[in-house]
């Protein structure tokens, strides 16, 4: 394809992701009033609730919970489209990762956000304001409290999707098996900094609870690369 085909391809992958997402999210409004309740549940569960300081407030945490919620109703449609703007440039052998990916990758996020929302967002919060604060009155306004969700929620589920993008760099050739076991330490000492900076406790064995998930997969993303890297298939072919 030349350069104006790619772009054509690409506007045309874009567009369709963003009918999807649009989709997704009229779905989720539908839904908003349990979304913004599941939402709100952390809070909910020490007995705090939000508060608003300005009139805006209110609606826009229903779009953002309902655009959040329609982004993950949409995603494998949106990574449908992503798999098909780089499937030309793959060998039909690699095509028949797309179920695969779409599963894995969807498949990861949920779960680092689902680890960010039932352990690491109550967490964080008993410790920031029942523990450290109650000699004070708490008032957790909604843009403040979305911020810190969110942050925490897509922080969570976009580092969990590691095996994935190793996968992909792996397969181009731009990382090796070799590469990431020789830097293993480099790798440890950037999931401890992550972990230190979304762990709410300063314990040290607190922060290894969430470091150890990620360790576990940057172990899984080498295992990924040696069975995706180009040199793996050079030498079966070799031997074939």
């Amino acid at each position: 394809m030349s350069l104006m085909e790619h772009l054509d391809e690409l506007r045309r992958r874009i567009i369709h992701s963003a009918i999807y997402l649009g989709a997704g999210f009229v779905v989720a409004w539908i839904f908003h009033n349990p979304i913004v309740q599941f939402f709100q549940a952390p809070l909910s569960h020490i007995g705090k609730s939000l508060v608003f300081t300005h009139p805006m407030d209110a609606l826009n945490l229903d779009l953002q919970a309902s655009l959040l919620a329609g982004a993950i109703i949409a995603s494998p449609f949106i990574l449908y489209q992503v798999w098909l703007f780089i499937a030309p440039g793959l060998y039909q052998k690699e095509r028949r990762f797309v179920v695969p990916f779409m599963a894995a990758t969807v498949g990861l996020f949920l779960s680092g956000a689902a680890f960010g929302y039932y352990w690491v967002l109550p967490g964080a919060i008993k410790i920031l304001i029942v523990d450290f604060g109650h000699n004070f009155t708490p008032m957790v306004t909604i843009e403040d409290y979305t911020s810190f969700f969110l942050s925490v929620i897509l922080g969570l589920g976009i580092s969990f999707e590691m095996p994935i993008l190793i996968f992909f760099l792996a397969m181009f050739g731009i990382v090796s098996p070799k590469f990431l076991w020789k830097n293993m330490r480099y790798a440890i000492l950037a999931v401890f900094l992550v972990a230190a900076i979304i762990t709410p406790s300063p314990d040290p064995w607190t922060m290894c609870i969430y470091a150890i998930p990620m360790l576990a997969l940057y172990l899984i993303g080498i295992g990924v690369a040696w069975w995706v890297h180009p040199s793996r298939k050079k030498a079966r072919e070799a031997q074939s």
